[in-house]
């Protein structure tokens, strides 16, 4: 048996929004009630949120060889990172105007690793941190031709500097359990694909 929400967006009220910053990342200050689970409304409370868009990312897989095409770059997040702030990563980015969450993976598959999608496969979307973004993730499997990954990707006018690599299913299992994949998309996004490959792809196999 499955839990069903109690609540909807209609049980909240909100007060007050101050921006406090605005910017790539921005970040604004909400006052707001909302319903308790044991009845009545909480009083006004204070909630800082960081707007940060949302993004797709893109595991890319080839059935016919077994392999993902996996990125490396460097993300100034990860500086205390003890392996340094150089993180193994998919393909990802952000929504660009009106685009659907199909047509940013295309785009960044091709920016990011050189790639056209066979096919693509909707995983999962979830909220990265909703404690204080309101950031949600769209991860998708893209069904591809890993010799035909590029050596390197990234556009220079936004600063991406990628490393690409295709390495076998197994041995990505392997990183994962090493903690080698350390970000969440990226640990989210070999957990489904774990869990779906055979189903996915079972014509191939």
């Amino acid at each position: 048996m499955t839990v069903e929400p109690k609540f909807t967006q209609h049980d909240v009220k909100i007060t007050d929004i101050q921006p406090q910053y605005e910017g790539f990342l921005s970040i604004y200050k909400y006052r707001l009630r909302h319903r308790l689970f044991a009845g009545g409304w909480s009083e006004e409370i204070d909630r800082e949120l960081m707007d940060r868009g949302d993004a797709v990312v893109v595991l890319p897989y080839d059935p016919v060889t077994d392999e993902l095409v996996v990125l490396e770059q460097f993300r100034v997040g990860a500086m205390n990172n003890e392996q340094g702030p150089w993180l193994f990563e998919f393909v990802a980015g952000m929504f660009d105007g009106d685009e659907s969450a199909q047509e940013v993976a295309e785009r960044e598959l091709m920016e990011e690793a050189g790639l056209t999608a066979k096919r693509l496969h909707e995983a999962l979307t979830y909220y990265s941190s909703p404690g204080g973004t309101n950031e949600r993730i769209s991860i998708y499997i893209a069904e591809v031709d890993a010799n035909q990954a590029a050596e390197f990707g990234g556009l220079a006018e936004e600063h991406e500097d990628i490393r690409v690599s295709t390495i076998g299913f197994a041995d990505a299992v392997q990183m994962l359990a090493q903690g080698k994949f350390n970000n969440a998309a990226s640990v989210i996004g070999l957990q489904w694909i774990q869990l779906n490959k055979s189903r996915l792809f079972k014509t191939q196999e």
